[in-house]
């Protein structure tokens, strides 16, 4: 069997706004491809697919990487058939969902309404679609908006539609535009629609036209047919290059085999022989999910230039740039994964996001298209140090890089999207105040983390003095420690605690969380924080105590229940919020401090009882790779407990056995607690 048959695309896409099995979406791309496709079921914009509807409203275009976060230069395809809609919620039609195919490298579709089976094949930037319509001569296909502004121009010569759109739903994103070409074979296209809001006009080949939330309906005189599409961010010169350079002449079948080859060589950097076969299809649909994200964001220039659009600025840039995600998220679990089975891929991500800084001046936080600030902290620190201790870095680079690092822990941003917040004042103090800053506790202990980051690439470099200053700035998280109640706490600008304490309470001072999630998140120095606590066992009786607990939890700063509490109280692991990255590393504590055999337990326990392969697979939002790889390294018995030391922590083995690129690797043959990075590649 393939390795892209055991994959359910559709894993952890059963959610909801107000419960999370994932918030994941079945995704049709090529690994970190810059257009990927998926089937929008739903009229929200965010949260557009749910595997249980049997409505469809289309074929989305798609950058997505949350419903939080939305999307960016969407459109949706739909073939349809007289008379015809435009708006969302009004043009749907019916679909048999357990008839759909959806794997890696294409779907298949059927469009009850318009009898129209729809197949697509995906590039790097484009696409191939395959339309077969029941016999009428009032068939359609409908290119649609799902935000902003678009424009639309047919071009008889070529056969070409050419559509821009300027949707984004967040971030920072100057003059951008999404440009889409669409190839037509000859004899196929006879006439148009268009339906702007509620209005249609017909137009002939050789129209134009633009407005917000128009589409546009081309009317078809062939059933059958092929259609060739590729987007740029550049222009529309650039999207033609797109389109030839990765197809072609190509057809669908070629273009979907070439996909599955593509997909067959990443999953097969990782395998397993499994206990069984629940396990054996999670752990490969969540490889599947682990090289969706980060997405590339740059193209080809007809010299062979890698070159890209900047957001910050709104002009071509020469160089990589990679896009659609969130650090306080990947650093965790994506990144060191990446330095095991995604090498050539990281240092080129590695270049990307270092280019941020030169571009916009700060490092980057959350990327989506742009910079979006969303999630505290700047925790890509922890994802250059990991790769620089791993020498993914050359010196040049990591020059720049530790300038931006050390910028931005000395700097206040001037916009809140950028830089570390209260920076400033954590510079003055030893801590952020929470009478200035809300998630005080989680900016401190982020910064202090941050810090001995730092301090680890300025080492490498060779610069002792700035090792030094920020070796002693990563005991900061000391400053917030409570030895009365055992818990990390927000203080004032006056060094007094909040009163008024409760270890339940979420928001507020803690991001995602209440006390009992953020108080150990000192992963580069976990010897330090036991002996806050009187010793390792006294640590460890806390995490006993934090397993033991009910999953209580109080709205606190929030002021009303959001989904991360509503999950974490639907499982039976106690103050363990699996379900969000803050609660990742407490399995692992144990081990970090001697006890392997404790932290087996639970890690166990949970990736049986929290995950699985199917369509609500996970115990809380997936992002962006992080909780599919928590999964994988659970099972493989090892995790990457502080990403910057150049190891792992031990579990335990679940699986028979493990390839790493054809070589065996076995976590349960190492001695100790922490396995070397070294002795993994």
């Amino acid at each position: 069997m393939k390795y892209c048959d055991l994959v359910n695309t559709k894993q952890g896409s059963a959610s909801v706004n107000r419960f999370s099995n994932g918030n994941s979406l079945p995704l049709v791309q090529l690994p970190f491809g810059m257009t990927a496709f998926a089937p929008q079921t739903n009229p929200d914009k965010r949260w557009y697919y749910h595997p249980a509807s049997r409505s469809l409203e289309g074929v989305r275009l798609t950058h997505q990487p949350s419903p939080w976060i939305a999307d960016y230069g969407a459109f949706v395809f739909m073939p349809q058939r007289s008379p015809i809609g435009a708006a969302s919620g009004d043009r749907w039609t019916g679909y048999r969902p357990e008839e759909a195919v959806l794997t890696p490298y294409s779907m298949k579709l059927r469009f009850l309404r318009s009898e129209c089976d729809f197949e697509l094949a995906p590039t790097e930037r484009g696409a191939v679609i395959r339309l077969n319509y029941g016999e009428s001569d009032s068939n359609y296909f409908s290119v649609l908006p799902v935000e902003g502004c678009c424009e639309y121009r047919y071009d008889e010569a070529s056969r070409t539609l050419f559509a821009t759109t300027d949707m984004h739903m967040s971030g920072e994103a100057v003059n951008f535009k999404n440009y889409l070409v669409v190839r037509f074979p000859e004899g196929v296209v006879d006439g148009a629609l268009v339906s702007d809001g509620p209005d249609e006009e017909d137009f002939t080949p050789g129209f134009e036209i633009s407005g917000d939330y128009t589409a546009i309906h081309l009317h078809l005189a062939k059933n059958s047919f092929e259609i060739k599409l590729a987007a740029s961010y550049i222009g529309f010169e650039q999207a033609q290059l797109n389109l030839e350079r990765e197809i072609a002449d190509k057809d669908f079948e070629a273009v979907r085999d070439e996909a599955e080859i593509v997909w067959e060589s990443y999953l097969s950097r990782l395998t397993i022989e499994a206990e069984d076969e629940k396990q054996l299809r999670t752990f490969t649909s969540c490889l599947y999910r682990a090289f969706l994200y980060p997405h590339k964001c740059h193209e080809y220039a007809a010299d062979g230039r890698a070159i890209h659009y900047c957001p910050h600025d709104g002009e071509v840039h020469d160089g990589v740039r990679y896009t659609d995600n969130g650090f306080w998220d990947t650093y965790r679990t994506v990144y060191p994964f990446f330095s095991l089975a995604a090498k050539d891929e990281l240092r080129e991500m590695l270049t990307a996001f270092i280019n941020e800084y030169t571009e916009s001046g700060w490092l980057p936080r959350w990327l989506s298209i742009g910079e979006c600030g969303c999630m505290p902290s700047t925790l890509v620190d922890a994802v250059i140090c990991d790769a620089a201790v791993k020498g993914f870095i050359d010196r040049p680079t990591l020059e720049i890089a530790l300038e931006g690092m050390i910028k931005h822990s000395v700097t206040d941003a001037p916009s809140r999207n950028f830089g570390r917040t209260g920076a400033g004042d954590y510079c003055k103090l030893g801590w952020v105040p929470y009478d200035k800053y809300g998630e005080s506790v989680n900016l401190t202990q982020d910064a202090a983390y941050g810090d001995w980051c730092i301090a680890r690439v300025a080492e490498i470099l060779g610069k002792g003095d700035i090792a030094a200053e920020y070796d002693r700035r990563a005991k900061n998280y000391r400053n917030i420690f409570d030895p009365e109640t055992g818990f990390m706490r927000a203080k004032d600008s006056k060094g007094e605690f909040r009163p008024d304490f409760s270890p339940v309470s979420w928001g507020r001072d803690y991001t995602e969380g209440s006390a009992w999630q953020n108080s150990f998140a000192v992963p580069h120095d976990i010897e330090g924080l036991a002996e806050l606590y009187g010793g390792r066992e006294q640590l460890m009786r806390k995490i006993d105590e934090l397993f033991a607990e009910k999953p209580h939890y109080e709205v606190g700063g929030y002021g009303r229940e959001i989904h991360e509490m509503t999950e974490m109280a639907a499982a039976d692991f106690g103050q363990c919020a699996i379900s969000n990255q803050p609660s990742f590393h407490i399995p692992y504590i144990y081990s970090a401090l001697g006890e392997v055999d404790r932290t087996a337990y639970w890690v166990e326990k949970l990736c049986k009882e929290a995950f699985s392969y199917a369509d609500d697979g996970f115990p809380g939002d997936e992002d962006n790779g992080t909780m599919a790889l928590w999964y994988v390294f659970g099972v493989l018995g090892f995790y990457p407990f502080c990403p910057g030391k150049p190891e792992f922590v031990k579990g335990r083995k679940q699986v028979k056995r493990a390839f790493l690129c054809g070589r065996e690797i076995d976590a349960d043959s190492f001695d100790g607690n922490i396995i070397p990075y070294s002795a993994l590649v």
